[in-house]
């Protein structure tokens, strides 16, 4: 049996066991409360288990992509170009579901009784100002950030430590980044280990929302699911009038060149499985020059996964809604930056390790409650397939671009590249 199909039993037991206690009248017994109230610490303690891995893991990821990515950069003109390719696309993909999100959730109807669940949740109810919140970017004391939770200055931190890693003795820099390496692959160990309680955890937590919420919050999870899917295949959809436009190629030939790369990401959920395709596709359809195929595809496989942001923004803004929060700009501005730079140093992560070990910081980023993350986590099989799908097609969307771009296209091609170490 699959960890996905396990999520999913616990899932559905917490959801018939909460809704089978709130169809029981409360005068008729009088336990249920203390039913709710004596599984969902067990809950909380599995959330717990997973957040205590978040700040190390947030702080090392973000060190280690800094140095990947500078590393990556400095062999060469096409590698740069890609790199900054990357992060407007990641930015452009992030943005765009902000903007989108909000406004898709509002149209549809979530029953109040759902929105019940966010009892006792703690939630911010005031944004900073402008000015404090700007001045906050930048935190005065990165360990009292790191123990606040407060996501977005110590990703900033890790930013400027990650910058100022690649400008070190390299004999020390490389101690330094095997260190943050090591650190990291223990916490995913950790993360590993709570996650084979993940149907236990799903359970704990998804029974008082059950409880609370009723049979609302089966209907506001599928809304979550179509909102997220259509969100995705919106954004995947844009990328095609983007190439025509900014890369020189007609509609037609670049559906056709990534028409193989979508139906092995769609059967397989694997980016990498599609590799093979899109490189058959660059090479023979879009007739990119070999060496724009040999590198920037293997590099988008390795460190770009345009829809991942999306997915943190789409999941967050559902949330929001549930909860009956209003988000400022600027928590949505805190979203989009941490969830960009995530996206960049979890791309080598297991599945379920990434979902958690991303969508917790842009949660907390953002100031929005985290139990519903097992929800989300539970019901991400579907959206999933959208992911991969968008994932591929905007891989060939970053070569095309890279490769045939209209800004001086022959000097793209020139220098001494040499191809990055696929590491996914």
């Amino acid at each position: 049996m699959t960890s996905t199909t396990r999520v999913l039993i616990g899932l559905g037991a917490g959801v018939g066991a909460g809704i089978a206690l709130r169809e029981i009248p409360a005068g008729e017994n009088p336990t249920i409360s203390k039913i709710v109230n004596a599984i969902e610490p067990i809950g909380t303690l599995w959330l717990n288990a997973l957040r205590m891995t978040v700040v190390p893991l947030v702080l090392s990821l973000v060190i280690t992509g800094v140095a990947t990515a500078h590393n990556i950069a400095a062999t060469g003109r096409l590698a740069r170009r890609t790199i900054i390719t990357i992060l407007i696309l990641l930015a452009a993909g992030a943005v765009f579901s902000a903007i989108v999100s909000p406004a898709a959730f509002a149209l549809v109807p979530i029953n109040k009784t759902a929105i019940a669940m966010s009892a006792g949740a703690t939630i911010p109810t005031e944004v900073p100002p402008l000015a404090q919140w700007i001045t906050g970017i930048i935190p005065t004391n990165p360990i009292k950030a790191a123990s606040d939770g407060a996501m977005l200055p110590l990703v900033v931190f890790a930013l400027f430590f990650g910058f100022a890693v690649t400008r070190i003795e390299p004999i020390r820099r490389a101690r330094l980044l095997e260190l943050f390496e090591a650190i990291a692959e223990t916490m995913m160990v950790i993360v590993k280990w709570v996650l084979i309680a993940a149907p236990v955890g799903v359970f704990a937590l998804v029974l008082p929302i059950a409880a609370r919420g009723g049979l609302g919050i089966v209907g506001a999870v599928a809304s979550y699911v179509i909102v997220d899917c259509a969100i995705l295949l919106a954004g995947t959809i844009a990328l095609y009038p983007l190439v025509m436009i900014f890369g020189g190629v007609s509609l037609r030939r670049f559906a056709k060149a990534c028409a193989p790369a979508q139906a092995v990401a769609v059967s397989t959920q694997s980016s990498l499985a599609s590799l093979p395709a899109m490189l058959a596709g660059a090479s023979e359809v879009l007739k990119l020059p070999p060496r724009v195929t040999s590198l920037v595809l293997p590099l988008a496989v390795a460190i770009f996964r345009m829809t991942s942001p999306m997915g943190y923004i789409v999941g967050a803004a559902f949330v929001a809604r549930l909860y009956g929060v209003h988000l400022s700009p600027l928590q949505y501005a805190a979203g989009v930056a941490v969830g960009v730079i995530i996206s960049m140093g979890a791309v080598g992560l297991p599945g379920q390790v990434s979902f958690m070990g991303t969508h917790i910081p842009v949660f907390s980023a953002m100031g929005l409650p985290l139990d519903p993350i097992a929800l989300l986590l539970a019901v991400d099989t579907i959206p999933d397939i959208f992911c991969t799908a968008g994932n591929v097609t905007a891989d060939m969307t970053l070569a095309t671009l890279v490769g045939m771009g209209c800004a001086e296209p022959a000097s793209v091609l020139a220098g001494p590249d040499k191809n990055p170490r696929d590491n996914s």
